[in-house]
């Protein structure tokens, strides 16, 4: 699946998992914020959601866990990387 095309397209919901903190010093407009350690507790939360889930961090370490964790869970999920290049693709949107 092309991330690209599924954010510019807002075919999906944006899930930011870094820490509020992180998540309060600049994030993806639309973008929620579910940091990394509260994936699990809140995994029906994130079913509720509209698929597919993009997940970003600020390397893309941490949403490519929360990716990992989610998939297992039956959720379509991609990796999104950086919350600053889905930003850029998000920029890009109609």
């Amino acid at each position: 699946m092309d991330i690209e095309k599924i954010i510019t397209e807002n075919q999906g919901t944006i899930v930011d998992v870094r820490s509020y903190g992180e998540f309060l010093g600049g994030n993806v407009a639309g973008s929620i914020n579910i940091p990394l350690n509260e994936i699990p507790e809140r995994i029906e939360e994130l079913k509720k959601l509209k698929a597919p889930l993009i997940l970003c961090c600020a390397s893309g370490n941490r949403s490519g866990q929360a990716q990992h964790f989610l998939s297992q869970h039956g959720l379509e999920c991609y990796n999104g990387g950086s919350w600053l290049n889905v930003n850029y693709y998000k920029s890009k949107s109609n």
